[in-house]
């Protein structure tokens, strides 16, 4: 066993307490998205798109994060909160991607922001309609050139109003240990609206694991890197310049060390 900054390392099997835990998060979770349904629906329709996206998105997910914190014991400690935009600008953010948790986390200190998903998502009842209200950019993943022009295309309107685009380079969920080479949709739309660069490393897949609904108590380290402009930088570099640096982190703040192994799977498996 491992032990990183006094917390409990991930190779200890969860308990039955721990099981406990995530199942009464789930019932949770099933209560604020039955509760926050009508709302959204209904108020969210006549609000302009920012304040839509705190109402619908904002607000949503500080209530389940709240779960998440006292229910399931999931914290979060954030390095670099002193880069978080406030200018007003869009800003593409390009982060880590190891499990569910930063898709309700990120909400709280980036915003407003839209995500790149996959269009399977606008299907999923009552979340899925709830995302599309907030206008996200939706992608055909098996149509991979028609899927890039919409991210320049789409994320470029977005930006130009002042709405933060979120990306995961690594397409799918990889699990702690494991990397996966990073696309250059995220910065290639950066680099075609000269919009600014936030990267986002954290470990989450070590306490709400990818293939497993147990969740593990204890702190999620996630770190904010300075604004990245990328004038005069080729969308190759802009790349492999957050691509190197989020590995950097996720290597300095995780417990499992990488493994070697890359991860080369379109598919990211369960969802939990």
């Amino acid at each position: 066993m491992r032990a990183h900054d006094g917390l409990v390392a991930t190779t200890d099997r969860p308990s039955a307490l721990h099981a406990l835990r995530s199942l009464l998060f789930y019932l949770a979770l099933i209560l604020i998205t039955c509760i926050w349904a009508l709302p959204s629906f209904t108020l969210g329709l006549f609000l302009p798109l920012k304040v839509r996206n705190f109402f619908i998105m904002g607000i949503y997910c500080r209530l389940v994060m709240w779960a998440a914190k006292w229910i399931a014991g999931l914290r979060w400690q954030v390095e670099g909160s002193e880069n978080i935009p406030q200018d007003g600008r869009g800003y593409v953010l390009l982060s880590k991607h190891q499990s569910t948790w930063e898709t309700f986390f990120l909400p709280l200190i980036l915003a407003p922001h839209v995500q790149v998903v996959k269009k399977e998502l606008l299907y999923l009842p009552v979340f899925g309609w709830a995302l599309n209200l907030i206008h996200p950019i939706f992608i055909d993943r098996s149509k991979k050139a028609n899927a890039l022009k919409q991210v320049v295309q789409q994320g470029g309107e977005r930006l130009r109003a002042g709405i933060h685009v979120l990306v995961f380079p690594e397409g799918t969920r990889v699990s702690p240990g494991k990397r996966k080479a990073f696309s250059k949709g995220g910065a290639m739309l950066a680099s075609k609206n000269t919009a600014p660069v936030i990267a986002v490393a954290h470990n989450s897949g070590e306490y709400w694991p990818n293939h497993h609904w147990v969740k593990r108590p204890g702190t999620i380290r996630v770190v904010i890197s300075p604004v990245i402009e990328n004038e005069g930088q080729s969308t190759a570099a802009l790349n492999q310049q957050v691509e190197d640096w989020i590995n950097d982190q996720v290597d300095r703040i995780s417990q499992q060390p990488f493994s070697g192994e890359y991860v080369d799977t379109e598919s990211s498996g369960k969802r939990f």
